[in-house]
C-alpha cells in the first residue's frame, strides 16, 4: 500500500524535474541567441533601423527573435536595445529578454577627415 502511494508520487517529481531541467537548458539557449543578437546589431549599427526580427535554430531548436530600439529617458544621445527570443518548451512558450544601452552615432564628427 505504501509503494502504491510513493511510486506515483516520485515518478511525478522527477517528471517535474526533467521539464524544469529542458525549459533551463532552452532559456539558456535562448538568452545565448539574444546575446548574439545585441552583439551582431551593435556592431553592424543596424539597430537604429527600427524593429528587427528573425528565426535562429540552435541545436535543432527554433528561437524567433525580435530587436527593438526605444529612446532611453534620460539621455537623448543613448537608445534602449532590446532583444526578445521566444521558443516553444515542454509545449508551453518561453520567453527571453536582454536589453544594453547604446550610444547614438555622431556622424558629423566625421566630417572634418
Amino acid at each position: 500500500m505504501f509503494l502504491a502511494i510513493v511510486v506515483p508520487v516520485a515518478v511525478e517529481a522527477l517528471n517535474l524535474a526533467s521539464r524544469a531541467g529542458v525549459i533551463g537548458t532552452r532559456r539558456a539557449e535562448a538568452a545565448r541567441v539574444a546575446d548574439r543578437v545585441l552583439n551582431e546589431s551593435i556592431v553592424t549599427t543596424n539597430w537604429n533601423a527600427g524593429f528587427l526580427n528573425g528565426t535562429i535554430i540552435e541545436r535543432g531548436y527554433e528561437y524567433q527573435w525580435t530587436l527593438k530600439t526605444d529612446f532611453w529617458p534620460t539621455d537623448p544621445n543613448m537608445r534602449l536595445l532590446t532583444a526578445e527570443v521566444r521558443f516553444t518548451a515542454s509545449g508551453r512558450n518561453q520567453t527571453v529578454q536582454m536589453n544594453t544601452l547604446v550610444e547614438m552615432p555622431n556622424y558629423g564628427s566625421l566630417s572634418g577627415l
